[in-house]
């Protein structure tokens, strides 16, 4: 069985009302990682991510690459214990 990761991670900068969330919901399709892309009322994105450890750390590491609309300018993740989550939900 693969190993598994689940990290929530709070992003900052310009990531509300640039399609960011979407951005992160394809990103994690795509990579076949669970989870949510959450905005928050300070202008925080809250991500959770969880699937196979390659597959969350690239997520991460999408989140302020160079395809991440809008500007991020700090990415801060703590690790949680694996829940089973299935799906991606936009909130």
């Amino acid at each position: 069985m693969t190993e598994r990761l689940r990290v929530v991670v709070e992003v900052r900068g310009r990531v509300q009302g640039v399609g960011y969330r979407m951005f992160v919901a394809a990103q994690a399709a795509a990579r076949g990682v669970s989870g949510s892309a959450t905005n928050l009322p300070d202008g925080r994105v809250e991500v959770v991510a969880e699937g196979a450890v390659g597959d969350v750390r690239a997520l991460v590491e999408a989140l302020s690459g160079p395809d991440a609309p809008g500007r991020v300018t700090a990415v801060h993740q703590r690790v949680e214990e694996v829940r089973g989550e299935r799906g991606f939900t936009v909130g």
